[in-house]
């Protein structure tokens, strides 16, 4: 038998190291693999750098938190970070709200968005005398349900209605003010937020001055407030407002107040048109066609409007009641009489 020669002996070997040789190729290759994925993986979880607003509606799940965040740029990936929720736990913990967030990973975001802590809170002001249809106008722009908001307040159940409030609608005794809702917060806590803090001003004090001014209840002082608040130009004129209608009604007057035809015919005080005859329109809120308070407030009041009725200015320094009053040229002018109101309006209202 002829003994292997050296080359014969060669290419064995050498073919004994070519299944190594692939062995280590596809190791190297898985192992790039893996790393290209780890690496795409980290990619698609880190900062994108943006910035954006959003809003988690109530009752979200991972997977719409995933994609609202991935549309607005703040993930590059709303899948991943939906799994990277459900894997954690922490979809169980999302919090409903408004954020303003950056893009800085998937879990500094989930953390965002799950921290017990973090208050999710919107500031929110509301003009002294505006109507409940603008108030539920600025929550709709802030995401708050301000549809909701307004269909309670003009049918409000049991459980949202004041005792003091006799009207139809909570118009009135949603007080004016700055607050602080959770994004989160139900026109129900809204309404009572805003009809709780009206309370305060519903003063034993308060109510002990109602009678000497010829006002029978809360109701009719809030709905008078309300006038006079639309009618005043400043702070300064409210008290000689409130004394020209208390006046007035006492003396069985009708009140004649602009803003009351406007918001019974549902419109705002400059689109009132004497040419089409928004006067002599007969609505419960028309005090030029009817005497006395209109059925309810007009708007809702503030802390100053309310203080000016209890504590009005009904007489001049000869002790003469005022009756009627002018605006003009920046000015409140008041008269006792119908002739100096007249003569008032042709000096200074009709120049």
């Amino acid at each position: 038998m002829d003994e292997p020669t050296p080359l014969s002996e060669a290419s064995t070997q050498e073919r004994s190291r070519t299944p190594n040789r692939w062995i280590l190729r596809g190791v190297l290759a898985m192992f790039l693999l893996l790393a290209g994925l780890m690496g795409y993986l980290l990619y698609l979880m880190g900062p994108t750098g943006a910035a954006a607003e959003v809003q988690i509606s109530r009752g979200s799940g991972a997977q719409a938190v995933g994609r609202l965040l991935e549309q607005a740029g703040l993930v590059r990936s709303g899948y991943l970070f939906a799994l990277y929720l459900r894997f954690s736990g922490l979809d169980k913990a999302l919090k409903p709200g408004f954020y303003r967030l950056e893009g800085k990973g998937v879990r500094a975001i989930a953390l965002t968005l799950t921290d017990p802590s973090r208050p999710l809170r919107v500031r929110i002001t509301f003009p002294e005398g505006w109507r409940a249809s603008e108030m539920a106008q600025r929550l709709s722009e802030h995401n708050l349900d301000g549809a909701r908001f307004l269909e309670l307040v003009n049918q409000p159940t049991p459980e949202l209605r004041l005792p003091e409030a006799e009207g139809p609608t909570l118009e009135g005794y949603l007080f004016p003010a700055t607050y602080e809702f959770p994004m989160d917060a139900t026109p129900e806590e809204i309404i009572r937020t805003m009809t709780r803090r009206m309370a305060q001003e519903f003063t034993p004090e308060a109510l002990e001055r109602l009678p000497s001014l010829g006002l029978k209840s809360v109701h009719a002082w809030v709905t008078l407030a309300s006038i006079v608040q639309a009618e005043a130009a400043n702070p300064g004129e409210k008290p000689f407002i409130a004394g020209v209608f208390l006046n007035r009604l006492e003396l069985g007057m009708p009140l004649q107040a602009d803003p009351t035809v406007a918001y019974g015919l549902g419109k705002r005080l400059p689109e009132l048109d004497r040419n089409a005859g928004d006067f002599t329109k007969d609505t419960p809120y028309n005090t030029y066609t009817r005497r006395g308070l209109p059925p309810g407030p007009i708007g809702n009041p503030g802390a100053e409007a309310l203080r000016a009725v209890l504590n009005p200015v009904r007489t001049n320094e000869k002790g003469q009641r005022y009756l009627y009053f002018l605006h003009a040229q920046g000015r409140l002018f008041l008269n006792v009489d119908f002739q100096g109101h007249l003569r008032d309006t042709a000096r200074y209202y009709l120049r």
